[in-house]
């Protein structure tokens, strides 16, 4: 695994994934040096790199930056592999943006512009960082939640599923990068399903409750 940005939820999916056996590389703005402690609590299966090395190193590669980062990520090491947008889209952080606030684009369609050769999924973008760490259970857990996933793909979509699968998640097939709106910021599955901010350790939300929240959803 990759990361192109090391942030709460680039932090708690490393965790996730090394304790699923996965290898990872991480990278930030900020340079390799910057995560060393990072690395050093996640253990020897994680390292850092450049966003270039973390680009190269993955099977699969996590990009979870603000969305005005976008034109820095290193399209050329991305092609033709699977890659796992969480982004959001907030224009007080990323600056107003004509095609998202007008809708024209969802902000997946935006980031594949930049990585047109790269197998898009969206995921891990609804769900808040904490509760992401402790909802993770085995599979076959009655209480096992699920997450919504969106992508071009069926083969990258199997397979970033398969990654969500290992680290403690069952999927729901969300459709198209332009039908993952609604997963975007604000629908009735961001966040909600799996209970308040203030419940760190969050509340379990399995596929029925994302399939309606994502049915509810509305343009």
């Amino acid at each position: 695994m990759g990361f192109i940005g090391s942030g709460a939820i680039g932090k708690t999916l490393a965790h996730l994934a090394v304790g699923a056996g996965h290898q990872v590389v991480l990278s930030n703005s900020r340079g390799p040096h910057t995560l060393v402690d990072t690395v050093r609590e996640l253990g020897p299966r994680a390292s850092a790199g450049t966003s270039e090395e973390a680009a190269a190193a993955g099977d699969i590669v996590l990009v979870t930056v603000p969305v005005s980062a976008f034109p820095h990520i290193p399209a050329a090491s991305l092609a033709g592999k699977p890659v796992i947008d969480t982004c959001n889209y907030g224009p007080e952080r990323d600056g107003h943006i004509p095609e998202l606030d007008s809708k024209t684009l969802t902000s997946s369609e935006l980031l594949l512009r930049h990585l047109p050769d790269a197998l898009l999924v969206k995921a891990f973008n609804n769900i808040f960082y904490k509760h992401l760490h402790f909802l993770a259970r085995p599979a076959g857990a009655p209480d096992r939640s699920s997450l919504p996933v969106a992508g071009n793909s069926a083969p990258a979509k199997a397979t970033v599923s398969a990654f969500i699968d290992s680290i403690g998640y069952d999927v729901v097939d969300a459709g198209t990068l332009a039908d993952s709106w609604r997963q975007a910021t604000g629908t009735p599955v961001w966040g909600t399903p799996y209970g308040s901010y203030s419940n760190e350790k969050g509340e379990p939300a399995g596929e029925g409750a994302i399939r309606a929240a994502l049915a509810a959803a509305t343009p």
